[in-house]
């Protein structure tokens, strides 16, 4: 009995302390460069950063210049098996038309994780783009499975102007309710503990990312 006042007295103490304790500052979010006003030079700077970060970038414009990238693609990678978003975007594009036509096997999102992560090539979108860092954000919904960007070999992702965004900010806002939200920075890094840096170890080996415009 007496150790039990002990402990609910010291634990008394101890709620009142944290009560009392001033909360630390929120940490500001670094400062970016401004983004130059026209549409054509952000998509220059935002796919200028990707690359930077180990990116393979390329501005698509309409279905024909989108078709013989996806077959430049799938030739370089050896794409025989993929995986892609079932957005509307997507759809309206046709790419899943384009790569059965190609002889790539297209497999379901909503296969399991042994035939996701045996597909050569993840296709999404993208919901937001910091142009200042080359940095996606992918909100993970029904019909944007979070896996189709992280067990595939290649990922690529195409992305519209209308998805740049200015800071930091801007980027986050949006998703503050999102339950899963990806940002991707370049191809999957990781270091071990002598800092040799290996790519595609928990993640894709190889990001691509296109702009897309009509």
């Amino acid at each position: 009995m007496r150790d039990a006042n002990a402990r609910t007295a010291i634990l008394s103490k101890v709620r009142a302390a944290l009560a009392h304790a001033p909360r630390p500052a929120k940490p500001a979010l670094p400062a970016l460069p401004h983004l130059p006003g026209d549409a054509d030079a952000q998509i220059a700077a935002a796919l200028q950063a990707i690359e930077q970060v180990g990116g393979r970038t390329r501005q698509v414009r309409g279905r024909d210049d989108l078709r013989a990238a996806l077959e430049e693609l799938v030739h370089v990678e050896t794409v025989r098996r993929a995986t892609l978003w079932q957005t509307r975007e997507l759809r309206e594009l046709g790419v899943a038309e384009m790569l059965a036509r190609l002889g790539v096997e297209l497999v379901p999102p909503s296969a399991g994780t042994r035939e996701l992560a045996a597909c050569d090539l993840g296709i999404t979108g993208a919901d937001a783009v910091l142009a200042q860092t080359g940095t996606l954000a992918l909100r993970a919904t029904t019909e944007q499975s979070e896996l189709t960007s992280l067990l595939p070999r290649v990922h690529l992702a195409i992305f519209r102007a209308a998805a740049l965004r200015a800071d930091w900010y801007a980027l986050l806002a949006p998703f503050t309710r999102a339950k899963h939200l990806t940002l991707i920075t370049g191809p999957s890094r990781t270091a071990d503990i002598e800092k040799v840096l290996a790519i595609g170890v928990h993640g894709p080996k190889v990001f691509y990312a296109w702009s897309y415009a009509e």
